[in-house]
């Protein structure tokens, strides 16, 4: 890896640089770069700066660098790997902490002071010089060390040098820079990694290759990877269960199953890595019958009882909606583990059966299963969705006891949980006793006041949200002008919603634009609410709509609630409520004609008459809400 300490100058000196290998060329900056290919490289070797083609540049000897800089290289704690703040230096001397940075404005003045003692050459117009690292250094053995340090770029040059120098890598040390590659999330090296591979004939290698599948994969390039999978000669059970998870996580779940049909067809046997990954993609779907016959060949395989294949089973039959059969398999699991509870845990969360997930939850304990903050989360999820908040409050104990009270995402379900069930007092305390908060806790507690309807607290814990360097999200503004809409704070519900677009260039959703019009609706401003519809960039859906409609018949309007009326009945043409809510308008308007009138478009529309039990329930829920 290179690399480069930043100079300040001139803004308006450009020196791009040299690259490598051959002539790499470089992005041009706007700093003075000095650039350091290796910090093993020995005096005698020559470092290039150099410009793009058709302009001059310098040459500085490393013997130079290595003696202001590096002189004591022992002494120079190499930080790049380890920082947590970009404004750390990567470079820190031991003793006398002066600092270092490879990119950045914050080098100390005495950098630039040394680097302009230094005798500098000239070389000439489109040069191309090389770097070499020495001989001694250039083996895989060193290749997979740098992987292991985190410095791939260094890596990968190295593996350069050796195809150059026609030093044979071995398979293994390939393996170890695609391996670094995936944990980095380096698609560009990946690629670097890729073309040496063919370049050398590997890539024929079914190791390689499936790994090469692997790496793309990981690095979200699914048709890469495909391309890969397909070009390959051989594969095995990890090539096709690489390519079929890539699928399953990108979300097509049937392309996954496809893909799996065709392993089985081919002959090979799927193992327990494969049925799990195909499982999921079943209950991502959802996709009963799949997951009924994965089932069937799970049993034939003698997979049924490994505990893993058995939780995921358990959570794809919860997924599908089939929670009796979730059970069968989890009473059937003989060594049950925390993430067979979980997951068991979980499905009656979700299906909302939520005392059965409690239940469960008091037997895992009762067997000496320790929980996870796995099933702390989805046991507070369960209270807050059926509001028991004494079972939420026992839960908060348990977690205090177990000492995930610290655990952010526990703390933030915490805040949600009390939040739901009314006790929003008890929510900020959760939130004020939190370590660390994001997004998600500023969230909750913002969602709690906001559904007590207490507007004015929900902007003062937006301003001490954004105080602590927390940018609020979509769902943030949701809240925020859902406050404002019901404690009437219609100047301020205008400036949030300027605010999320100008400010912190969020895009409003259908959400977003809803809440607007209710804004504007209580506070009884038709004619801006209607104008605000109709300037929307998208598409406004009925419950736009249904929402203007309402406000007409809260505020005796006719005109606008006819047009309302007409708009909502254009997207859903059965919406009875919207039928009884016009008939109401002309009504209290003394206008029987058009009641008759409407009566009639009613039946010609087919809207039956057993709709309007359903239809005046949401009407009065509606009417309520806005009053």
């Amino acid at each position: 890896m290179m690399m480069m300490i930043i100079i300040p100058t001139s803004y308006s000196q450009i020196l791009p640089i040299i690259g490598t290998i051959g002539v790499t060329r470089h992005r041009s900056t706007a700093q003075k770069a000095l650039w350091i290919y290796n910090r093993h490289n020995p005096p005698s070797r020559d470092m290039v700066q150099g410009q793009e083609q058709g302009q001059s540049g310098k040459v500085v000897r490393v013997e130079q660098l290595w003696h202001k800089f590096f002189s004591d290289p022992s002494q120079w704690l190499d930080n790049r790997s380890i920082k947590k703040n970009p404004r750390y230096p990567d470079f820190k001397h031991k003793s006398r902490h002066e600092g270092l940075w490879i990119e950045g404005w914050l080098n100390p003045p005495w950098v630039k002071a040394k680097v302009d003692t230094m005798a500098l050459g000239k070389i000439e117009p489109g040069a191309g010089l090389r770097s070499r690292v020495p001989d001694s250094l250039v083996n895989g053995e060193n290749v997979c060390k740098f992987c292991q340090e985190g410095r791939l770029k260094e890596a990968v040059h190295m593996v350069e040098l050796m195809v150059e120098q026609n030093i044979q890598a071995s398979i293994h040390t390939y393996a170890c820079l695609l391996k670094g590659c995936i944990r980095r999330k380096a698609l560009a090296e990946g690629k670097q990694v890729h073309a040496l591979l063919v370049q050398t004939g590997l890539h024929s290698n079914i190791l390689l290759g499936s790994t090469l599948v692997n790496m793309y994969a990981k690095c979200g390039s699914v048709l890469d990877a495909r391309q890969v999978f397909d070009s390959m000669p051989e594969r095995n059970v990890f090539s096709w269960t690489t390519i079929i998870s890539a699928y399953a996580n990108q979300g097509q779940g049937e392309e996954a199953l496809n893909l799996f049909q065709q392993m089985q067809k081919t002959g090979i046997p799927p193992n327990n890595v494969a049925f799990v990954v195909v499982l999921k993609a079943c209950a991502r779907i959802p996709a009963l019958e799949q997951g009924k016959q994965l089932h069937s060949d799970i049993i034939k395989s003698g997979f049924e009882s490994d505990v893993i294949v058995g939780s995921t089973l358990v959570d794809m039959y919860a997924k599908c909606g089939c929670i009796e059969d979730a059970r069968l398999v989890f009473n059937n699991i003989r060594q049950r583990d925390v993430v067979s509870w979980n997951a068991m845990i979980a499905g009656y969360a979700q299906h909302g059966l939520g005392k059965e997930a409690l239940d469960l939850y008091e037997q895992m304990k009762q067997e000496g299963v320790q929980p996870t903050y796995v099933t702390y989360v989805v046991l507070l999820k369960a209270c807050a969705s059926i509001t028991a908040l004494k079972q939420g409050m026992q839960l908060h104990l348990d977690i205090i006891k177990s000492g995930f009270q610290f655990d952010l995402t526990v703390g933030n379900t915490l805040v949600d949980m009390y939040a739901k069930c009314g006790r929003i007092k008890d929510a900020h305390q959760v939130l004020n006793n939190m370590h660390e908060r994001d997004v998600v806790s500023w969230n909750a507690i913002i969602a709690g006041y906001a559904q007590q309807g207490l507007g004015k607290e929900v902007v003062t814990l937006l301003e001490q949200m954004q105080r602590e360097d927390i940018k609020p999200n979509e769902v943030t503004y949701v809240s925020v002008l859902s406050a404002c809409s019901h404690s009437g704070l219609v100047d301020k519900g205008r400036h949030f919603f300027n605010s999320m677009c100008k400010d912190h260039g969020l895009i409003p959703t259908m959400d977003h634009y809803a809440c607007m019009v209710d804004l504007l609706c209580r506070a009884g401003c038709l004619a801006d609410a209607e104008d605000f519809i109709h300037k929307m960039p998208i598409q406004p859906n009925a419950v736009v709509w249904m929402t203007l409609l309402s406000a007409a018949r809260n505020h005796g309007h006719v005109e606008i609630g006819r047009h309302a009326f007409d708009c909502v009945v254009k997207l859903e043409p059965e919406n009875a409520a919207a039928y009884v809510l016009l008939s109401n308008i002309y009504a209290a308007a003394g206008r029987r004609n058009e009641v008759t009138i409407i009566r009639k478009e009613m039946h010609d529309a087919g809207v039956k008459k057993k709709h309007l039990g359903a239809a005046a329930s949401q009407l009065a829920t509606r009417c309520m809400s806005l009053s």
